[in-house]
């Protein structure tokens, strides 16, 4: 394998005032294309390969602008505001503590729903693999790093592939609902204004309309790639979170009676950036639980 280039690589410094850890971000499990390779990360966002690397306060890339780095990892939002809206009790002051500098990055919305879509009943390392099938199978080759990647396809890609096709990336029962999803989203061009406009409940409901789409996947699209921070996913970790914490939940496995009684309550007691407390929650998972952090969210 040839020697990476590193004649692109540019650097920057962030802000004193504001916290941000690049490990915290990627490994909390809200995004799939991200892999560490020593001191580096390596990832494609939509058809961009990065990479990228943390060094004290000083950022150092290749592969896109600063203004791309800078708005995909929400380097513009204000995280002190955010961290003295939710840290309201030793909880998430814990959890703050312990994943200091988590943020979370602005997804692409047909590739998180799509990646959503591919994300139910299953653990990270499976959608992981899932998303690099579909990428090598349907979406564009190039070359970063003296390797080749593969952009995220397009729903156009994903529309005219046969459910044989689908399935072979390990899609399963999900490929009809992947297919089904991105002729929709061929056919609604104007989707992804449209939920970006809407209220949150709004917003939901009408990405539940994509196949495939249930109450938690609509959540993590909306918190991922809509910053509709108010949005509050819960998984088997968060809801013992919420239970042994909280008092909220249903006793045993998660409900939808469960899981609206938890996203109220959090929304109600968090505000408006719910979701920062439960992505710190998640990341301090363990400590939070008393438990010993399973792969899969």
């Amino acid at each position: 394998m040839p020697a990476p280039n590193h004649s692109a690589e540019k650097v920057f410094q962030i802000d004193r005032s504001q916290a941000f850890s690049l490990d915290h971000t990627l490994s909390c499990g809200q995004v799939f294309r991200w892999e560490r390779s020593a001191d580096w990360w390596y990832g494609v966002v939509g058809s961009t390969p990065l990479r990228v690397r943390q060094d004290g306060r000083k950022i150092r890339f290749s592969g896109a602008d600063r203004e791309f780095v800078e708005w995909y990892f929400s380097l513009d939002l204000n995280l002190r505001d955010v961290i003295s809206t939710i840290s309201l009790d030793p909880v998430v002051k814990d959890a703050v503590r312990r994943c200091r500098g988590l943020r979370i990055v602005r997804q692409q919305p047909w590739e998180c729903l799509a990646s959503y879509i591919g994300a139910t009943y299953s653990n990270i390392p499976m959608v992981r693999r899932r998303v690099e099938l579909l990428s090598a199978e349907f979406g564009e080759a190039q070359e970063f790093e003296g390797k080749k990647v593969y952009g995220f396809p397009p729903p156009e890609k994903i529309a005219e592939a046969s459910i044989e096709a689908l399935t072979c990336c390990k899609m399963g029962y999900r490929a009809p609902y992947l297919k089904k999803t991105a002729i929709k989203v061929m056919d609604d061009p104007a989707w992804e204004d449209r939920i970006q406009s809407l209220p949150y409940r709004e917003a939901r409901k009408e990405l539940q309309e994509f196949d495939g789409i249930g109450k938690k996947a609509a959540d993590c699209v909306l918190l991922f790639a809509f910053q509709k921070y108010e949005s509050f996913p819960v998984d088997v970790w968060i809801h013992r979170i919420m239970q042994k914490n909280y008092g909220q939940g249903s006793p045993g496995a998660l409900t939808d009676r469960g899981y609206e009684q938890i996203g109220m309550f959090a929304r109600e007691y968090f505000g408006k950036y719910a979701g920062y407390a439960q992505e710190y929650l998640y990341c301090n998972r363990q400590s939070a639980t008393g438990s010993t952090p399973a792969c899969g969210r």
